[in-house]
């Protein structure tokens, strides 16, 4: 397993993020002499003025009011297929892991694992070495696919994609059980598709991008020596699309009471005629599991049908692509252009490469992250953060428990129950209070390919160490040293890596009001993922279970069905409508975040008036906060992309989609029926 790179498509995912991950880009040139490693600043009270659009009303376009001239001045990077204040920050966090990078290769990083680090980022950077190797580093992995003269056989070598470049059409992963969070089990999904989504098989709208996916499938098939390239890559295609028919849609798959159907070996093979699961798990590295949490379980005897169906070479062939198409990133330069031109360029819309230190630290934060987390936050979080951050949790947390017992919707039951959990929410913030233990990990100098793969063995190995004992709850989902945030179900807790906490989402120098409306509003966003329309359905102990009454969630759906029309309206680009069923539980988290940013800043003045600063009253400033940490610009193909695959709205929805219905904005802007973002008091959408 090479990491980072896997197509594993395990429903439910325990991790519900802030903002979703973009494709990797940097600049095509060497790094700048001497990148700035400071954090960066806004305006003179942490909001910049200079960026808004005074011309544009607020009501009729908040986002452009906010943000409009930083809009009209700023220009995507050749290099990134996007880019705003979150992109900002990670290219800090890069710049920032690069510095530790080459101090660990100069021989002056004092940290335990410092020769490790030093190791695989040298192996990274010798381009010389991977030019000579080209692809002779996953020649052995080719060689076990030729041999292969069997279905059993081929279903043997898929069980072994936890340790290998392969990939499987029922990958195993290890994950803390939903309905008994005190251990973990063993999930299963379907997988195998090498597009975004079941949607680029499916939909006449991405016919071309289908059509330069067979291209790639042929190129790489091509160089990695494989007979009949053509051919085969048409075969590859229409297996692939046929899997795609038999897939759940992302909104389906979101559902966690549906995606969570405990099986025994013996139950799965029966349910699932035509997939020989008994060689399956016995090649497996779980093969004594007695109980499989199926997810998309009713795709299963569909896809186990294609399975069977499917010639042998064909199967083969899909592997090789998979194969190369994985390891392309650790070879040599034309599979890197290859992977790049098709996965970034024709995809993403991205017209650069980005530079090889950028996808060396990027490589190392995957592998080795904690270590050089150890290393980001003893440089660059200031224990202060922490306590402040500290203080603002309990400000949000105060904030949501206030408008829980007020709740005119929920019954006394659930609103019991629902004070219950949030009581018993844990808070994380900067880094782990343990680190990781990186003693089994072995980066060698000189080896890239081996690296990667040594890194997925190492990452499957210690989750399998763990599949029968306690869970831990100390471990983390992200590096310190990650731009992002999230709420963790099972687990019942929110989360905030130390990159995170800083300008323009916190600046203990700020504007208060700036920094309820940008930290404030992404604590009260991973808060209200506890309650969002999936979040809603673990206990205080993060157990999946129906803790509602009937009415109460009947009432709950009604108003989330009517924020879920809201969103499907948006438009960013014609033919490419945001999805609000597979946005659903981000525009809540967003919608309540900002709510409880408002309260908090509230609570905060203890009954004395804000301060009007350069004309704007407090709570103008909670507005302009948010809207600032959303500033952004997106290259088309990235938008028509992301309305498909991401969970999270387009930044500019999440401005002027989570304003419109919250009365406080109403208030501070003075919006009026006229406006074109005005919307009736009846029909705002009010859940928490």
């Amino acid at each position: 397993m090479i990491p980072g790179m896997r197509k594993i498509l395990l429903a439910g995912a325990a991790l519900t993020l802030l903002a979703g991950a973009a494709p990797l880009a940097a600049r095509a040139a060497d790094a700048p002499d001497t990148p700035s490693l400071a954090s960066p600043k806004y305006g003179t009270w942490g909001f910049d003025l200079s960026g808004m659009d005074r011309s544009v009303r607020p009501g009729d376009d908040f986002f452009k009011f906010a943000n409009g001239k930083w809009d009209e001045r700023t220009q995507i990077p050749a290099d990134r297929t996007r880019y705003g204040n979150f992109n900002k920050l990670r290219e800090l966090s890069e710049n920032r892991m690069h510095a530790i990078l080459e101090d660990a290769k100069a021989g002056r990083l004092n940290d335990p694992d410092a020769a490790k680090i030093a190791a695989g980022y040298a192996a990274f950077m010798d381009e010389a070495l991977a030019e000579k190797l080209d692809a002779r580093p996953m020649a052995p992995e080719l060689a076990q696919i030729r041999k292969v003269t069997s279905k059993a056989q081929f279903t043997a070598l898929m069980a072994r994609a936890n340790t290998t470049g392969f990939t499987s059409i029922f990958p195993l992963g290890i994950q803390v059980d939903q309905k008994t969070t005190t251990k973990y089990a063993v999930y299963t999904g379907n997988a195998g598709l090498g597009l975004p989504d079941r949607d680029y098989y499916l939909q006449p709208g991405f016919a071309a991008k289908k059509a330069k996916y067979q291209e790639y499938v042929q190129q790489l098939l091509t160089m990695a020596g494989w007979d009949r390239p053509a051919e085969n890559a048409r075969a590859v295609v229409d297996f692939e699309t046929r899997l795609a028919e038999a897939s759940w849609s992302r909104i389906e798959r979101r559902d966690r009471d549906k995606t969570y159907n405990p099986m025994t070996p013996a139950e799965l093979a029966a349910y699932t005629p035509g997939f020989d699961w008994k060689t399956y798990l016995a090649a497996s590295d779980v093969p004594q599991a007695n109980r499989i949490v199926v997810t998309t379980n009713t795709a299963f005897p569909k896809v186990a049908k294609i399975y069977d169906e499917t010639s042998l070479d064909t199967l083969k062939a899909w592997q090789a692509f998979h194969l190369a198409d994985t390891a392309a990133p650790f070879l040599s330069k034309r599979f890197v252009d290859a992977n790049y031109a098709f996965r970034l360029k024709e995809l993403a819309g991205q017209p650069e490469q980005q530079a090889r230190w950028k996808r060396a630290a990027a490589f190392m934060d995957g592998s080795i992250g904690e270590s050089l987390g150890r290393v980001y936050v003893a440089r660059y979080f200031p224990p202060e953060a922490k306590v402040k951050m500290d203080a603002l949790v309990v400000d949000i947390r105060t904030a949501l428990h206030a408008r829980i017992e007020k709740l005119a919707w929920m019954s006394p039951e659930t609103k019991t129950r629902a004070l219950e959990k949030l009581n018993r929410f844990g808070v994380k913030i900067g880094y782990p209070a343990t680190w990781r233990d990186y003693a089994k990990l072995d980066l060698r100098a000189g080896d890239l390919y081996g690296n990667a793969k040594r890194t997925g063995v190492f990452q499957w190995k210690r989750q399998l160490d763990r599949l029968n004992g306690p869970v831990d709850k100390t471990e983390w989902g992200m590096t310190p040293q990650t731009v992002n945030a999230y709420y963790n179900p099972p687990n019942n807790e929110i989360v905030f890596p130390a990159a995170i906490l800083q300008p323009p989402f916190f600046d203990p120098d700020a504007d208060p009001a700036i920094n309820y409306g940008g930290i404030g509003g992404v604590i009260g966003h991973e808060i209200s993922h506890g309650f969002d329309d999936q979040g809603r359905k673990s206990d205080g102990d993060g157990t999946l279970r129906d803790w509602w009454t009937a009415e109460d969630a009947r009432k709950f759906k009604i108003q989330a069905d009517r924020l879920g029309a809201q969103y499907s309206a948006f438009e960013p680009l014609p033919g490419a409508k945001v999805q609000g069923g597979l946005t659903m539980g981000e525009n809540i988290g967003d919608m309540g975040g900002l709510s409880l940013a408002l309260d908090a800043y509230h609570a905060s003045l203890k009954g004395r008036p804000a301060p009007v600063i350069d004309g704007l009253t407090g709570d103008q400033r909670v507005f302009l906060g948010w809207a600032q940490v959303w500033r952004e610009k997106a290259r088309d193909e990235y938008l028509r992309q992301q309305v498909v695959t991401d969970p999270h709205s387009p930044a500019y929805y999440r401005v002027n989609g989570t304003i419109r219905n919250i009365p406080g904005w109403y208030d501070a802007w003075n919006i009026q029926p006229t406006d074109k973002l005005y919307v009736a008091p009846a029909e705002r959408v009010d859940i928490w």
